[in-house]
């Protein structure tokens, strides 16, 4: 049976996740899939023995001769994909059962759509259901709430991502051939994902949001961008996309949406919610990065 959608993994470090986030693949209900995991470069052959493991021709391991970093892995994993539909998964994350089912029986009743974001389920570091304040205001307060489809494109969309990105890239399905045609922007690797996305979106790429909770997106200290948030330095990434994509806005005529980005309310709101707690460990300058941050033009 032919895939339908492929999985890719970009991974680098510990394998105890990874596990994990095979074993989820292999447990979905829909067969069509083919899974890539795509090693950059991570010292030994634990992650390459682990795929092994599994012993299903369904899934393909990758080991880069060098590392080459997360965005150029990105890269790599939309190359990889040969099905009409790629999802670039965290290897620290898990499709529930009926992931892929959803994602292809959804694509099938609206070929319209070129990105699909699903119902998500936040977890913590054990695996068990979390809740925190980002979550929260994604999921309750800027994330479209509907007991059906809804499809997104346009100034509406942009508008709404620029108060506060409420999209959880690892979880997205993309037409393979709508996500060949646009470039991870290098020099915006803290927020490489929304970036793309409002490339995609700026050019006439539609998002349709449905209910079927079927992802798991884990939230744990040891992430990359937890560790940014930590020391404050993510906010002057933030800040400087923000400024770009008014430009681009603008150029577009999205005037919202150029309102928006220039305001970039939720994330001053989360830098500011961030201080006390770098206070508390005498991280002084991190401080002063969220706080310039929150306050800033």
């Amino acid at each position: 049976m032919p895939a339908v959608i492929d999985i890719c993994v970009p991974h680098w470090g510990d394998t105890a996740y990874l596990r994990e986030a095979i074993a989820s693949v292999v447990a979905q209900t829909d067969p069509r899939w083919h899974l890539t995991v795509i090693d950059d470069a991570t010292p030994g052959d634990a992650a390459r023995d682990l795929v092994a493991s599994f012993a299903d021709d369904r899934i393909t391991y990758v080991k880069k001769s060098q590392n080459e970093g997360i965005t150029a892995n990105f890269r790599s994993c939309v190359a990889a994909a040969t099905a009409p539909l790629v999802t670039v998964m965290g290897n620290d994350d898990l499709l529930l059962p009926d992931y892929v089912a959803a994602i292809v029986r959804t694509a099938e009743v609206i070929p319209g759509a070129d990105i699909i974001q699903p119902g998500v389920r936040v977890i913590d570091a054990a695996g068990a259901p979390a809740s925190t304040l980002v979550d929260t205001v994604k999921q309750r307060l800027l994330r479209p709430r509907a007991a059906g489809p809804v499809l997104l494109s346009g100034d509406r969309l942009g508008t709404g991502l620029m108060h506060g990105d409420w999209l959880y890239w690892p979880s997205l399905t993309f037409r393979t051939e709508t996500i060949r045609g646009f470039e991870f922007r290098d020099e915006f690797a803290v927020i490489q994902d929304l970036a793309l996305l409002m490339d995609m979106f700026f050019a006439g790429t539609t998002l349709l949001v449905i209910p079927d909770e079927v992802f798991a997106y884990r939230r744990h200290d040891e992430s990359a961008s937890s560790v940014l948030l930590l020391d404050g330095s993510r906010f002057a990434g933030e800040r400087e996309y923000f400024a770009l994509a008014a430009t681009l806005a603008d150029e577009h005529g999205w005037r919202r949406t150029r309102r928006a980005a220039k305001l970039h309310l939720t994330s001053r709101a989360h830098a500011l919610s961030l201080a006390p707690g770098a206070l508390v460990r005498g991280n002084f300058a991190a401080v002063g990065r969220m706080l310039r941050h929150a306050f800033g033009p």
